[in-house]
């Protein structure tokens, strides 16, 4: 029977186990599956086999270049494109690809963010495949998936560290799971990442400098409508949108992404689309190639992509959950289980996975603080910026009855003995969500609300693998001498234990209210709101020493970090305050003294034939005190911004523009704003809210 259309191009633009198996030689194959299932070294030796029979498919499916596609620190992708020609000398050429080529590039590492790890003149920085992420087509370009490492072997990428997390949660996972007879093959993180973005006009974007310049409105006065009538979730999806998102389907497919579900978020113009989980860093290099997919299959049906997490005031902003759980074998180790043993094994890991949030709460704000998710954070179904941990109907009770050392009822009444070994049945998927809740159990998987929509999720990865893995290793390390017959009681006594010294960070309720933020500070949680609130923890004596001792970073690394993210903030507000600066001067003013004047001409005219305009003549004196208004406005936010740009210590420049040029943008866009509200809109330079937001 014929293939349906799907079946046969998903995955035609990925060299796949059927194209490796079709196209190395059988001891070649073999050797590169122990790799990939394994996490074995790959042998240099069988580069060059693979690396002609990748080449061979390349050429068939109409490559002409190949690339080493990497992730700097910049949080996008980056791609330096070679071509396989090579002349021979007599006017024809060969087109080779070498396993060297394949295994390892050079590309100039001091033009990219490095936190001060290479200087300019120290330019040399290698990439390095990464087997463990097939590689693709995209746009006739052979894309090698890799690491990039400085000359002296430091991580310049978002990528490097997140594959040595997974190396370590995967060994103490190990530990953990061999106190229960178990030895699998593997332990893998699995994440699925959901991406919510907005649409809009391509028309309407360019007619926005803001847009264009920052990925968010700068300026902007309320809509006359907004996200109120609760319309747009789950609605039908215009017919522009939908033959947008056919396309995305379609090329996402053929690279082999499991993209699953699509739909209308809350917000209009906003919408979300959720693949199926797959493993950690394959998911977020999809996730990646699925971002960009987005902004560029837009522009073919006329519309533009958003990606900024608050690209809008007035209606919710734009995340991308995390939904995160850890496999073994390809079983879901956070799913609840039928029998005693599986229950506790479940509650080992959950109990690990609270402890490491409650430990490293500053690490995993720190991991998704950025210009774009201040703005979001805390509002409009968007988690505050404390963490907590929400584990819903089934397992909170639970949970506080093996704190207090109680009985508890079973979902339907049935009351439970937690005594040794009679472990209730646990439930799955009976939980309600918590919108507000930064790091919510759903069921068999955490998932982590807080990620920014245009985030690299290594980031937030990277802190949950490490931080779960100190955990499993603090239980295999108290648990690996106790005798078989005492196993189960100590590993529930572990677990009573380590629930009590962390009950801190579960939390149920309502985030928003002002009760829970005196309530968290009781507590001792961290409360974070801004980025140069969040990131200083980074190089914090006790979280250097934390990534050092599972050579997940190094106290260099994690330092160069810190300062990249920092400086990338003081830049990002420095682009803002440069682009309101140009808006104002170059399109709101000149519009309102052509307008005003105009008015105040009509005025004039009026009075010369006996007529009192006190209407026009009231709105001719709002308007110059607005210019007025505006004028001094943005001539104070250009001092402060000079005298913050001015800056060089990275903390202190970040603390600047949160306490000296924030609250000046905020004064500057109201003073525009209000003026927007009394304009012919037909003499305002750009396109309105109640225009961008229900485009037809």
């Amino acid at each position: 029977m014929a293939k349906d259309k799907v079946s046969q191009e998903y995955g035609s633009l990925v060299f796949t186990d059927a194209d490796m198996q079709d196209r190395l030689p059988k001891p070649t194959y073999k050797a590169l599956r122990r790799v990939i299932d394994e996490g074995k070294p790959i042998d240099l030796d069988i580069a060059n086999d693979i690396a002609h029979a990748m080449k061979e498919w390349a050429l068939e499916k109409g490559a002409t270049h190949f690339t080493h596609w990497f992730q700097p620190l910049t949080g996008i992708t980056s791609e330096k494109h070679d071509s396989f020609l090579t002349p021979k000398g007599d006017t024809t050429i060969l087109m080779a690809f070498s396993g060297k080529e394949l295994v390892q590039g050079e590309t100039d590492g001091s033009s990219f963010p490095s936190g001060g790890l290479r200087a300019t003149f120290e330019a040399r920085g290698y990439t390095v495949w990464d087997p463990m992420s097939p590689a693709f087509i995209k746009d006739e370009v052979l894309c090698i998936p890799t690491a990039f490492i400085s000359y002296t072997g430091e991580a310049l990428d978002k990528k490097t560290p997140l594959l040595r997390s997974e190396v370590v949660v995967e060994q103490q996972a190990k530990r953990v799971l061999k106190l229960f007879g178990r030895t699998p093959k593997r332990v893998v993180t699995n994440c699925g990442p959901e991406q919510e973005y907005f649409l809009v006009s391509e028309q309407d974007y360019k007619a926005r400098p803001d847009l264009i310049l920052t990925g968010r409105t700068l300026f902007g006065c309320e809509p006359a409508k907004g996200q109120e009538l609760e319309e747009h979730y789950f609605g039908a999806i215009r017919p522009s949108v939908n033959a947008f998102m056919k396309q995305v389907d379609d090329e996402l497919w053929k690279l082999g992404i499991p993209m699953r579900t699509k739909h209308n978020e809350v917000a209009p113009c906003q919408h979300e689309m959720a693949p199926i989980y797959e493993q950690g860093s394959l998911a977020i290099d999809n996730n990646l190639l699925t971002m960009e997919k987005l902004k560029l299959m837009a522009t073919h049906h006329g519309l533009a992509c958003l990606e900024h997490e608050k690209p809008f005031d007035y209606v919710n902003g734009s995340g991308k959950h995390d939904n995160w759980s850890l496999a073994a074998d390809g079983e879901n180790l956070l799913e609840p289980g039928d029998e005693p043993d599986e229950n506790l094994q479940f509650l080992v890991f959950l109990t690990c996975l609270i402890a490491a949030v409650d430990e490293h709460a500053d690490l995993l704000r720190a991991s998704v603080a950025s210009c774009g998710n201040d703005h979001r954070l805390g509002g409009h179904e968007a988690p505050p910026a404390i963490v907590s941990v929400f584990l819903g109907d089934e397992l909170s009770p639970i949970v506080q009855a093996l704190i207090r050392g109680k009985h508890v009822s079973a979902h339907g009444g049935e009351e439970v003995d937690l005594g040794v070994p009679a472990l209730p049945n646990l439930l799955r998927d009976n939980t309600d969500r918590n919108r507000t809740s930064p790091f919510a159990f759903t069921g068999n998987k955490f998932e982590f609300r807080m990620c920014g929509s245009q985030q690299n999720l290594s980031d937030s990865n990277v802190v949950l693998n490490t931080a779960v893995a100190e955990q499993c290793s603090k239980f295999a390390d108290d648990l690996e001498h106790v005798s078989s017959d005492k196993f189960v009681e100590s590993a529930m006594a572990w677990v009573t234990k380590t629930l009590k010294a962390h009950e801190r960070i579960l939390f149920e309720g309502n985030g928003y209210s002002s009760d829970w933020e005196q309530e968290a500070k009781r507590r001792g949680l961290p409360n974070n709101k801004t980025t140069p609130d969040a990131l200083p923890c980074m190089i914090e004596p006790k979280n250097l020493e934390f990534f050092e001792k599972f050579n997940v970073l190094t106290a260099k690394e994690q330092r160069a970090r810190y300062v990249a993210q920092a400086e990338q903030y003081a830049k990002l507000m420095n682009i803002e305050v440069n682009t309101m600066v140009y808006m104002v001067k170059t399109m709101y003013l000149p519009a309102l003294y052509s307008y005003s004047g105009k008015l105040a001409q009509g005025v004039e005219t009026k009075e010369h034939i006996g007529i009192t305009d006190v209407a026009t003549k009231q709105t001719v004196q709002v308007l110059t005190d607005g210019i007025a208004s505006i004028d001094a406005a943005c001539k104070d936010l250009e001092a402060a911004n000079k005298r913050a740009h001015a800056i060089t210590d990275p903390k202190a420049h970040d603390d600047a523009y949160r306490d000296e040029i924030i609250p000046r943008m905020k004064t500057l866009r109201a003073a525009v704003d209000s003026m927007e509200c009394i304009c012919d809109s037909s003499i305002w330079p750009v396109p309105s809210y109640n225009s961008m937001l229900f485009y037809v």
